[in-house]
C-alpha cells in the first residue's frame, strides 16, 4: 500500500519517508531470529537458578510449564504496549507520549482492579479486558479534556502534567480498593500492580491474544494513515485523509492495546517509551515498518526484562514492572531533556 506523499517530522522540517529497502529486511529478519534465542534464555533462568528444570519429576515439568506460559505471555504484553506506545506518538506527535506517562495504563489498572476485586470474572474471560478497555477510555478522554482546557491542540507538557495527575487519581482509587479488600484480594492487587506474568486461563490468553494480534494487524493496514497524520491533521486533510476519523480509530485501538496489556500483566510500565524509540532508530519512521517491528521488539524486550527479574535476585523474584521502571526513567529524562533543547514538533 503506497503512499502518494509522505514525511517524517525530525525537528523544525520534514523530510521524505525513505523507500524500505533490503537493509530493513535484514534487520527484521535478525528481530525475527532473536525471538527464538530469547525463548531459551527464558526456559534457561528463574528463581531456582540457571538450567532447565528437571522434567522427570512433576514439579520440574510445572517449572518448565510455567515458563513457557511466561514466555507467551511477555511477548503479547510487550508487543500490546510498544504498539500503543507507537501509535499515540503517531497521533499525538510527541515523543514522550506512552500508556504509562498518559495516565492510560492507570485507568486500565482502575478497571482491572475493580474487576478483579468486585467480581468482574462473572463475565468471563472478556471481563477483564473489557473493564480495563472502558476505564482506560474514560481516562483517555480525562486526560485531553484537561490538557485542552486552554483551547487549541494541547501541548506536550500539558499532556505529562495532566496524565500525571489523572494517572495520581487512579492510583488513589485502587490503593482505597486495596486497604478495603481482604487479605486474599489485597496482596492480589498489590502484586499485579506491580507488574506479573504469571499467565492466567487458557481462555482469558487467547481472548487476549486475539484482541491484541487483531487490533496489531488494523494497525499495520492503518500505517500509510498514520505516516500522513505526522505531518498534522491539516496536511493529512489536503492530502485526502480523513484525519479524524484515522485518529480517533487509532487512539482507540492503541487504547485497547493498552488495556489488554494492564489486564494480563499489570501496571508495567516505559515499554511503551523506549521500544518505539530504538525501532525507529534501526527501521526509520515509516509505520508500515515501525508497527510490527515494535510489536516485537516491545514483546522481546518484556521477555528480556522478565529473565532477568527472575534470576537477578534468585531465588527471590521480583517483580518486572520494577525492571522496566529502572530502564524506563533514565530514558525518559533523556527524551525530555532533548525535548526541551530542541523541539520535536512545532
Amino acid at each position: 500500500m503506497s503512499l502518494p506523499k509522505a514525511y517524517a517530522s525530525g525537528g523544525d522540517v520534514c523530510r521524505p519517508l525513505p523507500v524500505a529497502g533490503s537493509a530493513n529486511r535484514g534487520k527484521a529478519a535478525l528481530l525475527l531470529a532473536s525471538v527464538p534465542v530469547l525463548l531459551g534464555i527464558s526456559l534457561l533462568l528463574g528463581p531456582s537458578g540457571v538450567g532447565l528444570p528437571d522434567t522427570s519429576t512433576s514439579i520440574g515439568q510445572a517449572i518448565l510449564s510455567l515458563r513457557f506460559g511466561r514466555f507467551f505471555m511477555g511477548l503479547m504484553v510487550g508487543a500490546a504496549l510498544s504498539a500503543s506506545g507507537t501509535v499515540f506518538q503517531a497521533i499525538l506527535r510527541n515523543p514522550l507520549a506512552e500508556p504509562y506517562v498518559l495516565g492510560v495504563s492507570g485507568g486500565a489498572g482502575l478497571g482491572a482492579a475493580l474487576s478483579i476485586l468486585v467480581g468482574g470474572s462473572m463475565l468471563g474471560a472478556i471481563g477483564l479486558p473489557a473493564t480495563s478497555f472502558l476505564f482506560a477510555v474514560i481516562t483517555l478522554m480525562a486526560v485531553y479534556g484537561i490538557a485542552s482546557q486552554g483551547g487549541g491542540s494541547p501541548s506536550v507538557y500539558s499532556l505529562i502534567l495532566s496524565g500525571v495527575i489523572v494517572s495520581a487519581i487512579c492510583s488513589s482509587f485502587i490503593m482505597f480498593l486495596v486497604s478495603t479488600a481482604d487479605i486474599a484480594g489485597m496482596h492480589t492487587v498489590v502484586w499485579w500492580m506491580l507488574g506479573n506474568l504469571q499467565p492466567g486461563s487458557m481462555s482469558e490468553q487467547l481472548v487476549s491474544l486475539l484482541i491484541i494480534s487483531g487490533a496489531i494487524g488494523v494497525l499495520w493496514i492503518l500505517a500509510p494513515a498514520l505516516n500522513m497524520l505526522t505531518l498534522g491533521r491539516e496536511m493529512a486533510h489536503y492530502q485526502g485523509l480523513n484525519a479524524q476519523a484515522v485518529t480517533m480509530s487509532s487512539l482507540l485501538l492503541a487504547t485497547l492495546l493498552a488495556a489488554t496489556a494492564v489486564s494480563m500483566g499489570g501496571m508495567i510500565g516505559f515499554v511503551g517509551l523506549i521500544v518505539p524509540h530504538v525501532m525507529r532508530a534501526l527501521f526509520g519512521p515509516d509505520h508500515r515498518w515501525l508497527v510490527p517491528a515494535s510489536a516485537i521488539g516491545g514483546g522481546s524486550f518484556l521477555v528480556l526484562c522478565d529473565a532477568i527479574a527472575r534470576s537477578i535476585m534468585s531465588p527471590i523474584e521480583i517483580p518486572v514492572g520494577v525492571v522496566t521502571a529502572l530502564c524506563g526513567g533514565p530514558f525518559f529524562l533523556i527524551i525530555l531533556r532533548r525535548k526541551m533543547s530542541h523541539a520535536w514538533i512545532a
